[in-house]
């Protein structure tokens, strides 16, 4: 059974292997030599972090920067995959803040892009980052 509960400093180590190994597998079209487990400090710095646990074990967190109900990080640890997690932190993110919300997801990551289409995200506009081009994604209503 999965919890999402509010991220706690005991998880944060967990949440920092799960944030370093998924951008490695993830993001390969980028210099994965330079991700640092810090990152996950420095790109969450201010946001409120959800966790998800099983068996009291992280795998998977959502970090939302308040202020714009957006959407920074959600990332699930590759063997928890495919398992409702994500949906599950979604709806924990949901209760915490407004609609509309946002999100930004390189058009390069098509196994999340499907993902948020799914769940009911819209495309509202497409931009360039130092990593490549983006889908800025909103959120209107309830997920399923």
């Amino acid at each position: 059974m999965v919890v999402v509960e509010e991220a706690k400093n005991v998880n944060l180590p967990l949440l920092r292997t799960i944030f370093l190994k998924e951008r490695q597998r993830t993001f390969t079209e980028q210099d994965t030599s330079e991700f640092k487990l810090e990152d996950f400090d420095k790109q969450t710095q201010g946001e409120y972090i959800l966790s998800a646990l099983i068996d009291d074990i992280p795998v998977g967190f959502i970090s939302i920067w308040m202020p714009n109900n957006f959407l920074h990080h959600v990332y699930v640890d590759n063997e928890s995959q495919g398992k409702n997690i994500g949906t599950q932190l979604l709806k924990a993110a949901i209760q915490k803040t407004a609609f509309p919300i946002t999100l930004k997801c390189l058009v390069s990551n098509t196994k999340a892009i499907n993902f948020y289409l799914r769940k009911g995200f819209v495309e509202k506009s497409r931009g360039q980052s130092g990593n490549g081009t983006y889908i800025l994604f909103e959120l209107t209503k309830e997920i399923q």
